[in-house]
């Protein structure tokens, strides 16, 4: 385990969550066909979630990029996931993508995991940078950034295509590791 807090555990993506992850994804497929197409997709099954749990566990190992799972503590269900990816050790820098079931939005689950997982990647992984990327209209996630002192850095021109539509200028926001 990551981190704990609240009810809410963090932890490193595992082969026992496939089948959680398959309902958690499914369930909230409205929420993510939008920003999250690709792991719906990779999702929409048991098997798939099988598989893409033992690839994203591999790439975890390998330092590749990192999938971590947000559980409720009691009931052990699959609430959130959030990713440290797009890593960049030549810059010791790393994105994080980050999504929650609509039964858990605006309760401040996802600040407090970026809050902690920032911590984290900068003191256990020893990243210098850390990246959110958003919609501007996406006002939880933006919100996420400025609350965990991400600053906005620029607008990305064209920086997503969301299926089936035009491509999407996205706001870059950064925090860096202080000593």
């Amino acid at each position: 385990m990551i981190a704990k807090f609240d009810g809410i555990e963090i932890n490193p993506i595992h082969s026992n969550d496939a089948w959680k992850l398959c309902d958690f994804m499914v369930s909230n497929e409205d929420r993510f066909k939008r920003y999250f197409p690709s792991t719906l997709k990779a999702n929409s099954n048991p098997t798939l979630s099988k598989l893409f749990v033992e690839q994203k566990t591999k790439l975890f190992d390998k330092k590749e990029e990192f999938v971590f799972t947000l559980k409720q503590t009691e009931t052990r269900k699959l609430i959130g996931l959030i990713y440290i990816k797009a890593l960049d050790w030549s810059l010791d820098q790393g994105e994080f993508a980050y999504c929650i079931d609509y039964n858990f939005k605006g309760n401040g689950i996802v600040s407090k995991t970026i809050q902690l997982l920032s911590n984290h990647a900068f003191n256990t992984l020893q990243l210098k940078t850390l990246q959110i990327i958003t919609h501007k209209n996406n006002l939880p996630s933006v919100n996420v950034a400025l609350t965990n002192n991400f600053k906005w850095v620029k607008t990305l021109k064209n920086e997503f295509t969301p299926t089936n539509e035009k491509p999407l200028d996205m706001e870059l926001y950064e925090l860096y590791y202080e000593r």
